[in-house]
């Protein structure tokens, strides 16, 4: 059946109605209701000919991983091609926004004749875009030191010659007729300076942490107008900034500030799977925060009995538009599923067999998608979409009751989307472990949390490990989270805390590990997982923790490999 090639969610959003996927928070992403055309994620094998020929757009990214357009009525005729392995939908990303190079241990490697700034190498900030005008990504005599700004939302390349063309006009009106790129959060321009950036006229006030480092800055493209930016286009982005350093022959090391909720948190995604394998193409290093979860009540988990019951609570806020629940748990256990809504009504969710299933309470509507194991894990999701059916969901505490009938293992996660999806709705009794955002979940990557560097404390924000399975231990590290200062578009300078201002500390870190090992000669084989490897022994533990903790990993980041 081709519907097994699809991830449940990606069935569940083809069976919705229209309606249902408008109110939904995740049903409609990866699809332009305007053309009819669904955005794909896929893994293939030989070649998409076959899918071009039915009139689909393929972007072939690396490893046989590719990125479709597909008219909504041929998802299904695509799915069910020989070449086609698995299919997603994309997934909407959240920025995790909520005193550093001390603490990291930066000036001990930048002293001394053969001090480390990233030279030679390239930092990749994957965000919402760069002001490539502040004096914070300049040289001394003015020119700048980001080497590409690819912006997926202008579908435009702007080389270092014409940033440097830019920067010749001192009116922005007359330096956005060069270079059109903006950076309107300031997200991107702030992890960038953590990263990378300096002041060139005065160093004492240095920002960031490969100051030598060329700068490659990626603007993540959206959909749609006022819209947010997706795993597909996250994809496309580390796929251009890998094949930007092979092509370059230089290192580079990859920043990603965001994430999201949804997925088995084992590592078993296309996303997940694409930058595991990616990460061992040429010479990189991938840095991915772990989100800001940790604290937002939207991960509960336990263990379900032979003939007990176990019983969730779910505190819907007021005027909650949208929400849903992945529960996720071993497919060798059964039990049946009640929903009990805050008037005392009950719902018994029968669905042993995969497939779409709607229920009808006071004024929500349930959407369920029972699914089954795919080929790349072998865990089964109940997902529950609560639909409005007029504006809100039915505020107050609704109950999910697990009943165990078969149990083998009984092991249950539950998830709800961010927290900055919400509007207050949260698990009355939350598990804090295992609010790793996707895709610090992959592998390979250097997964970092978030410690407030100013008391030597973990930051309650920050996302948790282990994994679900808890075979791997995420994160390896946290880096200063809390209160940092970094710059601002427009210049000057601002204070953000968050695990979005933590990652950016060890990608500049990566760098200038690279620089010693692989440009310096010291190591060609210093990058991917042996600079993770370095990353661990050098940490250092925090009071009160063990080490590996759930919470910090193997401690705090303190780049000391000499």
């Amino acid at each position: 059946m081709d519907s097994q090639k699809k991830e449940n969610l990606l069935n569940l959003a083809l069976d919705a109605t229209p309606q249902e996927r408008e109110k939904s928070v995740n049903l409609s992403v990866g699809y332009n209701s305007i053309d009819k055309m669904w955005n794909l994620i896929v893994k293939y094998v030989n070649n998409l000919d076959s899918v071009r020929a039915l009139g689909a757009e393929a972007y072939e990214l690396l490893n046989n991983y590719a990125i479709l357009t597909v008219p909504e009525g041929l998802v299904d005729t695509v799915a069910a091609l020989d070449e086609i392995i698995f299919v997603e939908k994309p997934k909407r990303l959240n920025f995790a926004i909520v005193n550093g190079r001390a603490a990291s241990c930066i000036s001990g490697v930048q002293e001394g004749v053969n001090g480390l700034y990233g030279e030679g190498c390239i930092v990749a900030v994957i965000d919402s875009g760069i002001d490539y005008a502040n004096e914070v990504f300049r040289n001394k005599d003015g020119s700048t030191r980001i080497i590409g700004l690819l912006d997926q939302r202008e579908g435009a390349f702007y080389t270092e010659e014409q940033i440097n063309e830019a920067l010749e006009h001192n009116n922005p009106v007359e330096q956005q007729q060069v270079v059109k790129s903006v950076d309107t959060s300031g997200h991107g321009t702030g992890v960038a300076a953590i990263a990378a950036g300096n002041f060139a006229q005065d160093k004492s006030a240095n920002l960031g942490i490969a100051t030598r480092a060329s700068i490659l800055a990626v603007k993540l493209g959206v959909p749609l107008t006022d819209s947010f930016p997706r795993t597909s286009e996250l994809m496309q982005a580390i796929d251009f900034c890998v094949r930007f350093g092979m092509e370059r022959k230089m290192p580079v090391a990859i920043n990603i500030s965001f994430g999201n909720t949804y997925g088995s948190h084992d590592g078993t995604s296309l996303l997940e799977t694409y930058i595991d394998e990616v990460s061992g193409v040429g010479i990189n290093t991938i840095v991915i925060g772990t989100g800001n979860e940790g604290a937002a009540a939207g991960h509960t988990s336990g263990r379900v009995e032979n003939n007990r019951t176990e019983i969730i609570e779910l505190a819907v806020g007021n005027y909650e538009p949208a929400l849903n629940v992945q529960i996720w748990k071993s497919y060798v256990d059964i039990f049946d599923i009640e929903v009990v809504v805050p008037s005392g009504r009950s719902i018994l969710i029968s669905g042993e067999a995969a497939g779409t299933y709607r229920y009808r309470t006071d004024m929500t509507e349930l959407l369920v998608y029972y699914g089954e194991p795919s080929p790349f894990s072998q865990y089964q999701e109940i997902y529950i979409d609560f639909i409005p059916r007029e504006l809100y969901i039915t505020e107050g505490i609704w109950q999910i009751r697990l009943h165990g009938r078969r149990i083998e293992l009984g092991i249950y996660d539950l998830w709800l989307p961010s927290y900055s999806n919400l509007n207050g709705s949260r698990f009355v009794r939350p598990t804090p472990e295992t609010t790793l955002t996707i895709p610090s979940t992959a592998r390979k990557v250097i997964s970092v949390g978030a410690y407030n560097s100013y008391n030597g404390s973990y930051a309650d924000f920050s996302g948790r490990g282990f994994d679900r399975t808890g075979g791997i231990i995420k994160p390896e590290i946290v880096a200063p989270g809390v209160n940092i200062e970094t710059a601002a578009v427009g210049g000057g300078r601002i204070t953000a805390s968050g695990t979005s201002f933590a990652t950016p500390f060890v990608s500049g870190g990566a760098a200038l590990m690279m620089e010693w090992g692989v440009i310096k000669g010291n190591d060609a084989y210093l990058y991917g997982e042996k600079v993770k490897a370095y990353m661990i022994r050098g940490a250092r533990q925090l009071a009160g923790e063990t080490s590996p903790s759930k919470k910090t990993g193997w401690g705090a980041f303190c780049i000391n490999f000499l």
